[in-house]
This record gives C-alpha cells, structure tokens and sequence, in this order.
C-alpha cells in the first residue's frame, strides 16, 4: 500500500546553486552586511532554489556577525534560518521514515516516526502507521499502542488520513491495542479485536485476529470463570446454586472461544488449518458431548455467514432452558461441558498444552501482512 507522508516540499530538494556574493570576505561590516542581507531580502520569498540563496546569505550574515539585540535584521534573517532548519530536518526524518516503512525496518519507523512527531504531533498518516507497526513485531507493541490510541482519537474527531482508508486504520489500530493487552489483560483485549473484527476491511479476514481474540477468551474470562467455578462446589464437589450459574456464564464464554476457533479454522490457510481444528475439535467435543468431525466440519463451513457474537451478558441465575453448545443446526448429540465427577460438571479448563480442552499454547501464528 502507498504510504503519503505530507512533507514540507521547500526542504525536500535544494539545489546546489553559486553565490559569488557570497566569496566575498567573512567580515562584519556594513558594506558586507549590506550585500548579504539584501541577497537575502531579495529571495527569501522565492522557489526552493532562490530560498536556498536567502538561507546562505542569512547563515553567514549570522555566522561573521556578534549577537547584537538590537540588529533588527538579525532577527528577521534568524526566525527564517530556525524554519529552514527545522524543514530541512523534517524533510531528512520524513525520507528515512519513508524509507523504513517500505524496508519494514520497525524499529527504524518508530524512531524517525517519532522525529517527524516532535514538530506535528497530529500528523494522523506517522501516527497510524506507527500504531500497526507493533502487530508485525513484539519489541514496539507497546510503544505502537500507545500511538495507535492516539492515532484512533485524530480519525474519529474527523482527522483525514491518506495511509489507510478510515475502516482499515481502525480495525488495524484497534487489532494493535487488543494486542498489547492479551498477555497481562486479555478480558480487556477482548473488545479491541472484536471492534476490529467487525470494521469492513482485510483485517477481518485474517485468521490470526480471532487466534488472538480466542487467546483472550481462554486466558482471560475462561480461565478465571474457570477457577470461580471449582471454588464454588461444596465441600463433596457437587453443584451449589452459585456453581450453577458460574458455569452457565462458563458456557456462553466458551461458546464464543470456540466462534473465534471456527472463524480462524475458516479463514487460515491450508498448512496450519488442521492444526487449528485439531484444537477446535477437542474444544468443540468437550462442550458438546456426543459431537462428530461433521458436526465440526459444518460448524466451520458456516461459521463466517453468521454474525460475531459480542461479549457474554453476565447472567445472575440459571435460565429456565441451560444454554446449548454451539452445535450447528441438524447436528445429533446432547449438549455439556464435559464429564461430571461426583455429581457435578466439569468446566473445561485451561492448560498450556493441546488437550481434551482444547487449550494449547502451541497454536499456529500466522504472519500478520500489513496491507
């Protein structure tokens, strides 16, 4: 994708151009004074080139002469060295951050990123391409994040953009924060890549923003519903009415972890597909006992013309009707959450390997492209 960066065009190219004026001898005096200020008055309202004369005339007028507060002249050729240096350097930082993002040099696009932010620190197009540079590499997710918060306030204040189309800076931008919330708040991470998987553009179709919004179901409101459940059964791990409706919460988060499963089965390309469904079946089976491959199969073929589901609504009692697996429509078998052990059903847990769970940290991870 065409990256624009507006830069200021002045700096951009400076043609090296004579100025016998300026051979002259270095002192200050006012004949010379006189020469170097006028060839500076006369072009510093011109082209590039003509203000690359003005820039020349004012630096050595500047250079050969004291400071002295009352050298008016001085003071008017000093403010136009300050904004061409400062345009100059923008112009400098702006070819190298240029430079980075077609390299895909991350580290490199944060620093003259932050550069070319130190003099426009809404510049919208360096911040949102910033804010996606920390899904392609994990040293600058945090720092792109940050970026990416900042670059989401310009673009829903109505700030245009040129990096990205509206939707698709959001879903990427939205992607990169979820992201840096999946390993210390994952419950937190969750409405982040829900947000971006339902934004219309590529990022919706990639198989590895519901790996992570899976990741987060598991290690976040799975595993602690999890953990509320076991300390909720009595002392001879049967059901308690709290029990109970920790686990119909239990279910409906498990419910949407394995949505996300199915849609990243749906949507990965052939060489890691198995491996996700391997994990999609086992956690699919354990929440559906009596549940087939078809049954998965199915599941996975439909899964992408259906809606997402948002965030589970905490229930504070059991319903009347237990909510059903998420067995597709036809599907034979009776719905669970697993085993029972003395009377009372096991959630299914979360564990660092593939197991009948369908926990795994071993899950595939597919290269993110940034488009």
């Amino acid at each position: 994708m065409k990256r624009i960066i507006k830069l200021l065009a002045l700096a951009a190219t400076l043609a090296v151009v004579a100025i016998p004026v300026l051979a002259q001898s270095q002192e200050c005096n006012d004949e010379n004074k006189g020469t170097w200020y006028g060839t500076f008055f006369k072009n510093y309202k011109g082209d590039a080139a003509a203000q690359k004369v003005a820039y020349e005339a004012a630096k050595t007028y500047l250079g050969a002469c004291p400071a002295d507060p009352a050298d008016k002249q001085a003071a008017f050729m000093k403010k136009f060295v300050d904004l061409m240096d400062k345009a100059m350097g923008n112009a400098n930082s702006g070819k190298a951050f240029q430079d980075a993002v077609a390299a895909k040099k991350y580290d490199d696009e944060m620093k003259y990123g932050k550069e070319l932010l130190a003099s426009d620190p809404d510049n919208v197009d360096v911040l949102s391409i910033m804010g996606v540079a920390g899904l392609a590499q994990g040293s600058v997710l945090n720092e792109s994040a940050a970026d990416a918060e900042k670059a989401i306030q310009l673009i829903e204040a109505g700030k245009p953009l040129k990096a990205y189309t509206h939707d698709q800076a959001l879903a990427y931008l939205n992607w990169t924060i979820g992201k840096s919330k999946l390993a210390g708040a994952p419950a937190d991470a969750i409405p982040y890549f829900l947000k971006s998987a339902k934004l219309e553009s590529e990022v919706k179709k990639n198989a590895q923003l519901y790996l992570d919004l899976s990741a987060a179901y598991e290690s976040g409101p799975r595993a602690k519903l999890s953990k509320d459940y076991k300390d909720s059964l009595k002392p001879d791990q049967t059901e308690s009415d709290q029990s109970k409706v920790i686990l119909e919460n239990l279910n409906r988060v498990i419910d949407n972890q394995i949505d996300a499963m199915a849609r990243a089965a749906a949507l990965a390309p052939a060489d890691v597909k198995k491996t996700i469904v391997g994990d999609l079946s086992a956690l699919y089976k354990y929440r559906n006992k009596g549940a087939t491959d078809a049954n998965v199969t199915e599941l996975v073929a439909n899964v992408l013309s259906k809606p997402i589901p948002d965030i589970p609504t905490p229930v504070t009692s059991v319903p009347s009707t237990p909510t059903p697996g998420a067995t597709p429509a036809g599907a034979s078998g009776t719905t669970g959450n697993g085993t029972t052990t003395g009377g009372a059903a096991k959630p299914a847990g979360t564990t660092s390997t593939s197991t009948n769970n369908g926990g795994s940290s071993k899950r595939p991870r597919l290269n993110h492209r940034r488009g």
